[in-house]
C-alpha cells in the first residue's frame, strides 16, 4: 500500500480517463501515525479552519463549499462531525439533499441546490449534493449518456458562477470498498443504537456497485476543473479519512488568502471615556 506524500496525487485532473477501480480506497500516512497523533493533527488543523474562517466573516468577499459525495457509508456525516468540531457555528453552513421533495421535482435539480449556497464569509458543507440526482439514475439507468453530460456540464457551469462570484469549490469523494461497506452496513444492522443510521433500500442500492463506480466515474471525470477540483479520498480508515479531508480544506481555505480585517481610519486615536 502507497504512502500519501502529496495531496495532489488524489486530485481528479481535468480531461482525466477516471475509473474509481483503479483508485486505493486505504492508503498509508508518511510515518505510519498512531490514531492519537492523528487526532492531534486534526486538533491543529481544527482550530487553522476556525482561524481562517473568522477572518473570512470579517470581510464577507469569499466563502468556501466543501461537497462530501461517496457509496451508502462512506462516511459523510461522521467527516462533517470530525473536520468541523469546534469551528464557530456562526460560519458553517451544513446542508444535506434527501430524496426531493414533490416541490422540488418540479423544478430543475438545480434549484433547491443553490439556496443551500454558503454566504460569502462562510464554509458551506453539502452531505450529498447536487451530484446526486443525476448520478442515481444513471446507475440505475434512467439516464441516457447525452442525458448525464448536458447534466454534468450543467453543473460545471454552477460551479463555475460560484467561483467567479467568490465561492470556491472543493470537492472529497469518500471512497471506499464494497467489502468495507458491508461490513458497515453489516455494523448498522446488529448495533441497536446504530439501526436508525440503516435503511433497507440500501441493500437495494448496493446490487447497482458497478453501476454506481462508473456513473460516479463520469460524473467526476466530466466535472473536475481548476475552479472546483475533485479528489478521491480513501476512506476504508476512518481516521485517515478525516485527515486527509481536514488537510484539504485547510489547503483550499489557505488558497484564498483571506485578508485580515479591514482597518477603520476614524477609529485612529478614539478614546474611550
Amino acid at each position: 500500500m502507497a504512502a500519501l506524500t502529496d495531496l495532489n496525487r488524489l486530485r481528479v485532473d481535468p480531461g482525466d480517463a477516471l475509473d474509481l477501480q483503479d483508485r486505493a480506497t486505504q492508503i498509508d500516512l508518511p510515518g505510519d501515525p498512531s490514531k492519537d497523533q492523528i487526532e492531534h493533527e486534526l486538533d491543529d488543523l481544527r482550530r487553522r479552519i476556525g482561524e481562517i474562517q473568522d477572518l473570512m466573516f470579517t470581510r464577507r468577499e469569499q466563502a468556501l463549499l466543501v461537497i462530501l459525495q461517496g457509496m451508502d457509508s462512506a462516511g459523510k456525516d461522521s467527516t462533517t462531525k470530525a473536520v468541523f468540531t469546534g469551528v464557530n457555528p456562526l460560519g458553517i453552513h451544513a446542508a444535506s439533499f434527501g430524496v426531493p421533495t414533490p416541490q422540488e421535482r418540479h423544478r430543475d435539480f438545480l434549484w433547491r441546490v443553490h439556496a443551500q449556497v454558503p454566504p460569502l464569509g462562510c464554509i458551506g458543507v453539502f452531505n450529498r449534493s447536487h451530484y446526486e440526482e443525476p448520478v442515481i439514475r444513471r446507475a440505475h439507468g434512467l439516464l441516457k449518456n447525452g442525458e448525464m453530460k448536458r447534466a454534468l456540464r450543467q453543473i460545471a457551469d454552477f460551479e463555475q458562477m460560484l467561483a467567479e462570484s467568490g465561492t470556491a469549490v472543493l470537492k472529497c469523494f469518500l471512497h471506499i470498498g464494497r467489502d468495507e461497506q458491508r461490513e458497515r452496513l453489516q455494523e448498522r444492522i446488529d448495533n441497536p443504537l446504530k439501526h436508525w443510521k440503516f435503511d433497507p433500500s440500501d441493500l437495494q442500492e448496493r446490487q447497482y456497485w458497478v453501476d454506481y463506480q462508473a456513473a460516479y466515474s463520469q460524473a467526476l471525470a466530466a466535472t473536475s476543473t481548476a475552479q472546483a477540483p475533485w479528489f478521491v479520498v480513501p476512506a476504508d480508515r476512518k481516521p485517515v479519512r478525516n485527515l486527509i479531508v481536514a488537510r484539504l480544506v485547510v489547503q483550499a481555505l489557505e488558497a484564498l488568502k483571506a485578508p485580515p480585517p479591514a482597518r477603520k481610519p476614524e477609529l485612529v486615536g478614539l478614546k474611550v471615556v
